[in-house]
Formats: C-alpha cells, sequence, structure tokens
C-alpha cells in the first residue's frame, strides 16, 4: 500500500455470530443485520472491496464466544477468493492472540486495549510482525481514550497517545470518535486529521460515516482511509459510489 492510497473499508461488526452494529458501543443499543457473515462479506466484496474491517465485539467485551470464530474464518475464506485482505481487531491482547488471527489468514491485527496498557507488548508484536501487519485503535470520548469495548476511561489523551504509538514504530491507527459511532452523523474530521498531522501516523477515519460526502472529505484530506458501517447497512452509502 503506498503513502497517498486511501482504502474504504466496509465493517463487519462480529456478535454472537451475527453482523450487528451497536450505537456508541453501547451494547444494549444493538441491531442485528445479518446472521450469515460470509454472506454479508461476500456482498462488500462483490461491490469492489478490496479491505473488510472485522471486529469481534464479544471479545472487546471480554465476552469469549467461539461463534465469532467460525465467523471469522468464514469471511477469511470469502476474502482469500476474492484476493481481498481482513483487517481484524476486538479482543486481541496478547501476542498469542495475534499470532492466532494472523496464521488464521487475518492481513492486519489492530490491537486496542492492549496498545494502550502494554505497549511493550505492542513494540514486541511490531517487531515480529511488522508495521503492515500490526495496527493499532485509539477510541476516543471527548477526546480521552477508552477502553475495554470502549466501556472504561483513562486519563490518556488521544494525541499523546498516538504520538506514544508511533514512537513505538506504528504505522497504521483506526481512530474512532465514540459519540458519533453507529450515530450517522458525520466523521469527526477535524480531530481525526489534528491527530494524523500531530502523530505522523496513517490514520483510518472511523464513526459516524454518514454519506458519500464524509468519505470523499476523508480522502481529500489525506488520511490513510474511512471505514463504514450502518450507513453501509441502512443503504445511505452505496459501496460502489465511493471505492
Amino acid at each position: 500500500m503506498n503513502a497517498n492510497e486511501f482504502t474504504v473499508y466496509p465493517a463487519i461488526d462480529l456478535r454472537k455470530g451475527q453482523v450487528v452494529r451497536l450505537k456508541e458501543g453501547d451494547p444494549n443499543r444493538q441491531t442485528a443485520y445479518s446472521d450469515d457473515p460470509a454472506a454479508t462479506a461476500e456482498r462488500w466484496l462483490a461491490a469492489g472491496a478490496g479491505w473488510l474491517h472485522v471486529v469481534n465485539l464479544d471479545g472487546a467485551f471480554e465476552q469469549a464466544d467461539g461463534s465469532n470464530r467460525t465467523a471469522l474464518a468464514a469471511i477469511l475464506a470469502v476474502a482469500q477468493r476474492s484476493g481481498a485482505r481482513v483487517q481484524f481487531g476486538g479482543g486481541l491482547r496478547s501476542l498469542e492472540g495475534i499470532q492466532q488471527a494472523l496464521e488464521l489468514g487475518v492481513s492486519r491485527a489492530i490491537l486496542g486495549t492492549l496498545a494502550v496498557e502494554q505497549p511493550e507488548v505492542l513494540a514486541q508484536a511490531l517487531a515480529r510482525w511488522g508495521s503492515q501487519c500490526v495496527g493499532a485503535s485509539l477510541d476516543s470520548r471527548d477526546g480521552l481514550v477508552m477502553v475495554r469495548g470502549w466501556q472504561q476511561s483513562t486519563p490518556l489523551r488521544a494525541v499523546d497517545a498516538a504520538q506514544s504509538l508511533k514512537a513505538a514504530g506504528l504505522d497504521y491507527l483506526v481512530f474512532t470518535d465514540i459519540a458519533r459511532d453507529g450515530l450517522q452523523s458525520g466523521l469527526n474530521l477535524e480531530a481525526t486529521i489534528n491527530l494524523a498531522q500531530a502523530s505522523g501516523l496513517r490514520v483510518i477515519a472511523s464513526g459516524g460515516v454518514r454519506g458519500a460526502e464524509d468519505i470523499q472529505a476523508a480522502r481529500q484530506a489525506g488520511l490513510a482511509g474511512a471505514i463504514i458501517g450502518r450507513a453501509l447497512y441502512e443503504g445511505s452509502i452505496r459501496l460502489e459510489e465511493v471505492l
């Protein structure tokens, strides 16, 4: 992936083997869209997606659920047939977990809580697998980083955390404004661009995409990509139009 490439990532969030979306990361504000994650993956890949962004919500909430592993394997099989790649996160809390994901066929493992709470493990993962295969996510509410499935607050400012991640050797960062996630209220582009400029990371915007204009603005701002969730599932965006 070259430095100027912009990637659109359709999101597939898994909970108990279903494709769902949450509002503001709240497990009690869930909409289920499909009980066939592989068919969902096929739909976005048929529309032309080269990457998928898959999240194990049960892993993020520390609720073990084997059905998501089965769903991930099915998505990876679909992606491999079409030559697409999968970015995956949610509950990756150890080097062993990262290794298992990469061995399954994930192209980029995304570390959230682990990257914030155990930066030394992130550094080990980057040294072992490289910055193309290991990325991180920062999830922010009111400028402060949240961890453990967005349920626990930290005193860390998102910009400071991003600069530390860059110093550890990170390249790719997913940045989500939790207050907008799943609400289709528009990306928080100002905060996302500030974060990218302050850290020098290749930042993928996430949370609140409303329409094609959000994607266009993120592309023009020089961001590395954008993740689209509810807007795709509700039909507010046609994937073919923004790829």
